[in-house]
């Protein structure tokens, strides 16, 4: 091949391989048909597994309404709801008040959430088979959890902080039960309260069942942080629109019972934290009034007191009526001015003297004032005893109005704290419905088998991109610059008895002469006779022909003696020589032995007739490998193997030799110079590309000329994208 040939041979594989041939790449997926199925079942059993070993998953739902503010104080008057400051929620804050630890606690409390009872004896096995497992069941009386030998009940357990979140071995024995972990060993009695000291601190606990037969349960007192958490990862608390004021709340868990019951705990936390927030001004205002009726009273009683004692000491005094006019003046004065320190009183409760409302209640007193003391100066001007007795009257009048007004409002506070109920109203508590929302088992199948599928597509593309097998006979002769001489397909009975190992005898002629394969070693051999020249280089009658491989398994043993058996059909005397004296396997072509071959005849003084046998067949004989001598190579390069190859021209039509693998010895390269003719072959869809070509590429360095390739084992179908190279038989080829 000229330099010209060569560089365009090399330009259009490098062409070829920057293009991204979408046949080819469909073609090998379905040549890795059987790996992709293969992942695809793995990848279903995989899903089918996990979808048994998950326990099905519960959820549960219930519906909050929050109310922009509550309704039962507008319902008694303006009055008392001046009383009350009214307080806006908005729904996504009070989302987020259900998470808090404010509401989680009592209910972890109240249910015991925080003790966690495992059964260490349920594997992933028991797991599978089983579908589901038992769990621990929380209620306000304990914990218990079922195993396949009884069950495990715990009513209290109390750790100090050093114990948290460790767990604790718990087994029945004779006397009760026996608490442990790495470093303690606590016994006790069932029923009853015990408390323990223990390395990193107390233990109070109270064991009421335990399970039989020494069966270990798993004891673990986890802190309120990771509790909450773990509700909280549970838990999903969300606005059901916009602005709709409506919560919906869903709890997802292992048991439908447990789950509903830690949700409806939720809401009835959520909704009494609410109630209270709601009274919670209703309250402060009557303790207010609860300490001012008293006084009020003591100081009304001391004041008609001291009134009734002057108008018994003086009798019944007439008032003229501009006293008159003034007393109801100065009496409305004091009305208003009382009423307007209570509303300050209240108001101060929230506010700082500097609120406008406070303010503007400072000027209206101070107004009242001013005028209070005009009538008080004006009154001043009465005679003295008209003066004592309008004031007695007036401090009386005063104090009563004061009293009824105060008693009044206490009465009617107390009505309105009656009918509060706060601004959060429970629409729906949540209910069993007993339908698993997971594992959703026929999508984990089929989406593990879409995985499983995905998974072996992706590994026969990545093995089809980094492993560049033989397929192509054009592209291996642009990728090496050797032309491919034959393609020889595989013969499917010669598969099938070599499976079954009902053919000791291997040759085609024997057991497949009607086949492709036999029609493509004639074809070889007609090549070979045509291509040859006329006068051999060693001999001037012996064609000598040397098979070799790129590596083992090639088939170059199986070229080399069926190729033999279809040259002694020309009636010509041919030998076939073993030349792979380590790992030789051409005598069981024969039905023949490995000994008194070449390997005996290069290492020891033997004569040549001895290593020579001849075969069942007429017109071959055969050399085996002999015994397997410590350096083939040396030997090779002696002068011994020159003079036998001369000797061997002088009596043969033919000379095959089977060398060793290129790249396994480098015993090919020193034979390659005694034939005419120097054959690679290579394995379709096993041989790799690079390793063919750099096998070449090693003899070419060694100045030896590969005549042509050889590609054994062509499977032909409608996978196959190259299987128009195949011949056809002429004939029978039943």
């Amino acid at each position: 091949m000229t330099i010209d040939s060569q560089n365009s041979a090399k330009t259009a594989v490098e062409k070829e391989d920057d293009e991204i041939d979408l046949m080819a790449l469909l073609l090998a997926l379905l040549r890795g048909w059987k790996t992709i199925l293969f992942f695809a079942i793995l990848g279903l059993l995989i899903g089918i597994l996990y979808s048994r070993y998950v326990n099905p998953t519960y959820k549960s739902e219930a519906l909050i309404q929050i109310d922009e503010k509550s309704s039962g104080i507008s319902a008694l008057g303006g009055d008392i709801s001046e009383l009350i400051g009214a307080e806006d929620s908005k729904a996504q804050a009070e989302a987020e008040l259900i998470r808090s630890r404010m509401i989680l606690e009592p209910v972890i409390n109240s249910l015991h959430l925080r003790i966690h009872l495992a059964d260490p004896e349920v594997g992933a096995i028991d797991r599978i088979v089983n579908d589901r497992t038992n769990t621990a069941i929380h209620t306000p009386e304990g914990v218990s959890l079922t195993t396949t030998d009884g069950q495990a009940s715990i009513s209290q357990f109390n750790v100090s902080q050093g114990y948290l979140n460790q767990s604790f071995t718990l087994t029945r024995s004779e006397t009760g039960f026996t608490l442990s972990n790495e470093l303690d060993e606590f016994k006790g009695q069932l029923n009853k309260p015990h408390q323990f000291k223990g390395t990193d601190g107390q233990i109070q606990i109270t064991v009421n069942d335990l399970p039989d037969n020494s069966h270990a349960v798993s004891l673990t007192k986890q802190s309120l942080q990771k509790t909450t958490n773990t509700i909280n990862s549970a838990l999903s608390v969300v606005e059901k629109g916009k602005q709709t004021g409506i919560i919906e709340l869903s709890m997802t868990g292992n048991n439908q019972q447990q789950t509903s019951l830690i949700l409806k705990e939720i809401v009835l936390s959520y909704v009494g934290q609410n109630q209270s927030r709601g009274t919670e001004d209703t309250t402060r205002t009557l303790e207010f009034m609860e300490t001012q009726i008293p006084l009020l009273r003591k100081k009304l009683e001391d004041s008609e007191a001291v009134f009734n004692e002057f108008r018994t000491k003086y009798g019944t005094i007439d008032v003229s009526q501009e006293a008159e006019i003034l007393l109801a003046e100065n009496s409305q004065i004091d009305t208003q001015l009382s009423e307007l320190k209570l509303k300050k009183a209240d108001l101060t409760t929230y506010y700082t003297d500097e609120h406008p409302l406070v303010i503007q209640i400072n000027e209206q007193i101070a107004v009242l004032n001013a005028r209070k003391q005009k009538i008080d100066n004006t009154i001043a001007g009465l005679p003295e005893v008209q003066r004592e007795f309008l004031k007695l009257s007036q401090d009386t009048e005063i104090n009563r109005e004061i009293y009824l007004n105060l008693l009044k409002n206490y009465q009617q506070l107390q009505i309105a704290k009656a009918g509060q109920t706060g601004f959060a109203r429970i629409i729906d508590l949540p209910i069993n419905t007993f339908d698993a929302i997971a594992p959703k088992k026929l999508q984990i199948m089929i989406l593990a088998l879409l995985l499983g599928g995905m998974l072996g597509t992706m590994l026969v593309l990545l093995k089809n991109l980094l492993r560049n097998v033989v397929k192509d006979p054009e592209r291996l002769e642009a990728k090496t610059g050797v032309p491919v001489i034959a393609t020889i397909p595989r013969s499917p009975l010669l598969t099938r008895l070599r499976k079954k190992n009902k053919s000791p005898n291997r040759l085609l002629a024997h057991v497949d002469n009607d086949s492709l394969s036999y029609e493509a070693i004639k074809s070889l051999r007609t090549n070979l006779m045509f291509g040859m020249p006329v006068v051999g280089k060693v001999g001037e009658r012996a064609k000598v022909i040397l098979i070799t491989g790129e590596s083992p398994g090639v088939g170059k043993s199986f070229i080399s003696s069926n190729l033999t058996e279809v040259f002694s059909q020309l009636d010509k005397k041919v030998l076939i020589i073993d030349a792979d004296m380590r790992l030789g396997e051409l005598h069981r072509m024969f039905d023949m032995t490995p000994d008194n071959g070449l390997g005996d005849y290069l290492a020891q003084q033997i004569e040549l007739a001895k290593v020579i046998h001849p075969t069942s067949i007429d017109n071959i004989d055969f050399m085996p490998r002999g015994q397997h001598p410590k350096n083939p190579s040396s030997l090779l390069s002696g002068d011994k193997f020159e003079q036998m190859m001369t000797e061997l021209n002088e009596h043969y039509d033919y000379i095959i030799i089977d060398s060793p693998p290129i790249l396994a010895a480098s015993d090919a390269m020193i034979m390659s110079h005694y034939a005419d003719k120097v054959l690679m072959v290579t394995r379709y869809d096993q041989s790799v590309e690079g390793q063919v070509a750099y096998a070449i590429k090693q003899m070419h360095k060694a100045d030896i000329q590969v005549d042509g390739i050889v590609l054994n084992d062509v499977q032909q179908g409608l996978m196959s994208k190259y299987s128009y190279h195949y011949s056809y038989a002429y004939g029978n080829n039943s």
